[in-house]
């Protein structure tokens, strides 16, 4: 009977199994053969024709300035970005927790930005930063700055092309986009954890005499432990492939300042027709990805066994 109910589960779940077979391992498996081929043009790829060339398009792609410029930029980025949205959504969770007067507007306010496409909010923070013609005819926030007497803080936003280091600054409005589009979901993530602990053990630390402070980072801070983790491993995952925010709001960017290794993958694979080499950075991003995801899904199992 056991063995009954365990063969009709399979038969239940084997059309799924089948379609994530063929449309998620099975191209996976064949943009890997695409990179390590010589597919450059459109003909190649229409007639089918495949030359191994080996790890060339990888070692072309490391030589490629921009796609050292694309690493950096990604780096910076999923930084930036996991801080500030875990930093901001911690502060606005641990705000609402506190039961304050209005607290259910500000939280579905601060969840809002959710509800929108990536595209929408890269269109509306590129009207927002765009830096017009300095200094005669500002616009966007440049407009209001001059307004409120601040003129000193006029700045290019997005199309300037000065660095700290390898850091390009004109990141920083991309990085300002991101955070308030995902900072409303690390907040619900806090907030959910901090609700779940007991008021018991909060009385109860409050009773021994410890402020505000030391309840937050003694009692209440190792329970949120876990969901910082989650939160990490989500948002990392979305900054080491976001494409949509980015090509909306400022694309490759002057000298591309702002370029990201998906952008850059859409350039080679369907404008250029280079499907080797597009490949090959499609292959990086998912070891990327597979860098920061597998280890928590193995240490989640095990914790699970």
């Amino acid at each position: 009977m056991h063995k009954k109910k365990k063969w009709l589960g399979f038969l239940i779940i084997s059309p799924t199994l089948v379609v994530i077979g063929v449309f998620v391992y099975g191209f996976i498996g064949a943009t890997v053969r695409a990179s390590l081929s010589d597919w450059n043009s459109f003909r190649k790829l229409l007639s089918g024709e495949f030359v191994f060339s080996g790890l060339r398009n990888y070692e072309r792609l490391f030589a490629d300035w921009r796609f050292q410029t694309d690493m950096w930029n990604t780096l910076f980025f999923t930084v930036f970005f996991l801080f500030g949205c875990l930093l901001i959504g911690l502060i606005l969770a641990a705000l609402l927790d506190r039961n304050l007067k209005g607290g259910r507007i500000f939280q579905s306010i601060f969840l809002f930005p959710m509800a929108l496409s990536l595209v929408v909010t890269g269109t509306v923070w590129r009207w927002f930063f765009a830096p017009g013609i300095l200094p005669n005819d500002p616009a966007g926030v440049n407009v209001l700055l001059g307004q409120v007497g601040l003129k000193s803080l006029q700045w290019g936003w997005f199309t300037v092309t000065d660095t700290i280091g390898p850091f390009n600054l004109a990141l920083v409005p991309v990085i300002i986009a991101a955070v308030w589009q995902l900072s409303g979901y690390t907040m619900a993530m806090y907030l959910a954890g901090l609700r779940a602990i007991p008021e018991s053990m909060t009385e109860a630390a409050r009773v021994d005499g410890a402020s505000g402070w030391q309840i937050f980072w003694k009692v209440k801070w190792p329970f949120l432990k876990p969901i910082t983790l989650s939160a990490m491993i989500i948002l990392g995952h979305i900054s080491l492939k976001i494409f949509d925010l980015v090509y909306s709001m400022t694309g490759s960017g002057p000298k591309n300042v702002t370029d990201m290794p998906s952008i850059y993958m859409f350039e080679k694979t369907f404008r250029s027709n280079r499907y080797a080499e597009g490949s090959a950075i499609a292959v990086i991003m998912l070891l990327m990805v597979a860098v920061v995801i597998i280890p928590y899904l193995v240490s989640t199992l095990r914790k699970s066994d």
